[in-house]
């Protein structure tokens, strides 16, 4: 029987890649799901688009303000335990844009969609608080729209953000891929870029499409994270 602890501790330098399973434990919404962000709204390949960015910042500015911010969501043990292992030997690259993983501690993160709490002017580039953003999205001082640093459907990822992700996965030795699908992509595609040697890991409540020599450990996150916690 598989053994992830055994795994971890075995491990030169791990990897995780990560996803909204994460941050559901902390009270935030998936997007996809029946009580996921976009439930009821519009479509989300629009909602969070660079398209409704430039066409109607005034709705798009309502659609994040009202729907992406959790002031009072914390880390929660998966977020805990990633920073103590990733501190020691590792990294972090998550699609979450929700900041958790910073306020836990992770001195190795990629964050490859961007984080909310990263707003600036798009006339200027200066940079306001989350609480100023959610009060009102245009800058006084020279009428710019102020926007959150993530990535929006229709634009490109930073090439220093991907090669980092790229360099995280080739550089471990276990992967560990963590509340996510796996299809959204690029991000799914950085799977591509592990060593032929490295070990391969999904842990998920369902089945997922991965490489034939992955191992996948099914359960709940909180549950298999907090014996690893335990064990601490």
């Amino acid at each position: 029987m598989f053994d992830l602890k055994h795994a971890i501790d075995q491990a030169k330098f791990v990897t995780f890649l990560t996803g909204a399973g994460v941050s559901t434990l902390s009270g935030i919404p998936d997007y996809r799901s029946k009580t996921g962000l976009y439930a009821g709204q519009m479509q989300p390949e629009y909602a969070l688009s660079h398209e409704h960015l430039v066409t109607d910042h005034e709705g798009f500015h309502r659609f994040v303000a009202d729907h992406m911010y959790y002031p009072d969501a914390k880390p929660n043990v998966v977020h805990r335990v990633m920073a103590r292992i990733t501190n020691q030997k590792g990294a972090v690259v998550t699609q979450n844009v929700d900041g958790l993983d910073r306020l836990a501690g992770k001195e190795h993160l990629v964050e490859f969609h961007g984080n909310l709490g990263n707003i600036y002017c798009q006339t200027c580039g200066h940079i306001t608080s989350v609480a100023q953003y959610l009060q009102s999205d245009r800058h006084e001082e020279d009428g710019g729209i102020y926007r959150p640093g993530i990535v929006l459907y229709g634009e490109p990822i930073a090439e220093p953000v991907v090669e980092a992700a790229i360099d995280a996965v080739s550089r471990a030795d276990l992967v560990i891929v963590a509340g996510t699908s796996f299809q959204v992509y690029p991000f799914a595609g950085l799977i591509q870029y592990a060593d032929p040697s490295a070990q391969l890991v999904a842990i998920n409540r369902e089945q997922i499409t991965l490489p034939a020599r992955a191992e996948l450990v099914l359960g709940e996150l909180d549950e298999i994270f907090g014996k690893l916690d335990a064990y601490a």
